[in-house]
């Protein structure tokens, strides 16, 4: 009887969920105000497009611009970021796309901005965000315990869609309608409070050589042999290598139907510019829905399961936006999508982090964002182009792309529950 007991209490103790502690908070904080600064100018950067031209081929290009760091600059941040102090390199992130901002509101109130300057701008910041999210995503797991992976993973994203999408984009819309500026410098200062949050971080998220093996950490000066070493594990690792093909697809498909979104709201949905605000704020509460479910539904039901089911939903919802007959109907569709999209995120950050190896992660997350997000310009541009045919068209063809790739890949989707614990 009291083995049984005894037996029952230290179940109920495996359950119990372990404080995420304070230097997680740091972290979180510090990614938050990032994001609300990101959410800010997210907004403000295609509606000032509009003001400047209403080709849909060029708006989808400032999405498509967005994804390009990653194609050029993905591996070489992941080397950074597994090389230098992550802290300093948060910071420098920061620093690098609160220039930005600045200079596109120096331009916007001289009145000197251009479609090429917004370009411009919008690489610097994609190139920002290689180097800030590649080293957030790296220290999550030196900072919280294995158990805790998905919930960590959870709350950042939580705190990621709630910023940008009920405080940041509203915000955003306000402050555009004020002023084409105003919002640009709001973004400029958000990057700021991230910049001091993150030098206070502990050393064991600025430090990611520390647990390597003796070689690796002896190798750690020749760039092209740490990058051959990521390369090389993450090549033997069937399971690994076969996701990121499949989040290459259906990453894709969603790029591509994103592309028209601004104008697909606006033009085929009627939405007033100054309503932009409140369609994409009902959207992120469909994406806060998902990722604050995300870690319960991977306890009860384990991550291969609910990431097939997130595909699943997310290729129905596609087919819905293309269909919705009016704004609201087509928001819900929409919303779900986000939904759908956010449960898949969360276990799929939290499997990386359980698999890869502390050492080698900055450098296998920059290949793999390389390859998946590397592609995601191309399928933006492709979108918008075929966005200029008709409007509704990406959705439908994206929906069924998901659909396929899900259902061709089941067997691998469920087998996500088998994976961990890393794999030298």
């Amino acid at each position: 009887m009291t083995g049984t007991v005894d037996t029952a209490a230290a179940t109920e103790g495996s359950r119990a969920k372990p404080r995420l502690g304070r230097d997680f908070g740091k972290l979180w904080t510090a990614a938050a105000f990032s994001n609300l600064a990101d959410g800010v100018g997210r907004i403000a950067v295609p509606l000032i497009a509009t003001t400047l031209t209403h080709d849909p081929l060029a708006i989808a290009a400032l999405g498509a611009l967005a994804f390009v760091p990653w194609l050029i600059f993905g591996l070489p941040a992941g080397m950074i970021v597994d090389r230098f102090d992550r802290r300093s390199i948060m910071a420098l992130a920061n620093t690098l796309r609160g220039l930005a901002a600045v200079g596109l509101a120096v331009l916007t109130v001289t009145g000197r901005l251009d479609i090429w300057w917004l370009f411009a701008a919008t690489l610097i910041f994609g190139l920002g965000e290689t180097l800030f999210d590649n080293a957030t995503n790296a220290i999550v797991p030196a900072l919280v315990e294995r158990r805790s992976l998905d919930r960590a993973n959870g709350f950042l994203q939580a705190a990621q869609i709630t910023i940008d999408n009920f405080i940041a984009t509203p915000i955003g819309g306000v402050l555009f309608a004020v002023s084409l500026a105003l919002p640009l410098w709001v973004g400029a200062a958000g990057y700021l409070i991230p910049i001091a949050l993150a030098v206070m971080l502990p050393l064991s998220a600025a430090r990611p050589l520390r647990d390597a093996p003796a070689d690796a950490r002896a190798e750690a000066s020749a760039p092209s042999t740490t990058a051959r070493e990521a390369i090389a594990y993450l090549w033997r690792h069937r399971f690994l290598r076969s996701m990121v093909v499949f989040t290459s697809v259906v990453g894709s498909a969603f790029s591509f139907a994103q592309a028209p979104t601004i104008l697909y709201f606006l033009d085929e949905l009627a939405v007033a510019p100054a309503a932009i605000g409140l369609v994409t704020a009902g959207i992120g509460l469909g994406a806060l829905a998902g990722s604050l479910v995300a870690s319960p539904l991977v306890q009860k039901f384990g991550r291969g399961p609910v990431m097939l089911g997130a595909n699943l939903v997310a290729a129905a919802s596609l087919v819905g936006v293309w269909a919705a007959p009016e704004v609201i109907t087509g928001t819900l569709a929409y919303g779900l999508m986000a939904f759908a999209v956010s449960v898949w995120n969360v276990p799929w950050g939290a499997l990386r982090q359980a698999i890869v190896p502390g050492y080698l992660f900055g450098r296998v997350l920059g290949i793999i964002r390389t390859f998946t997000w590397g592609l995601f310009p191309f399928a933006t541009l492709l979108g918008g182009w075929v966005a200029r045919y008709d409007l509704r068209l990406p959705y439908v063809i994206a929906g069924g792309v998901t659909l396929i790739a899900a259902l061709v890949a089941v067997r691998l989707l469920l087998e996500a529950s088998k994976h961990d614990a890393p794999e030298e």
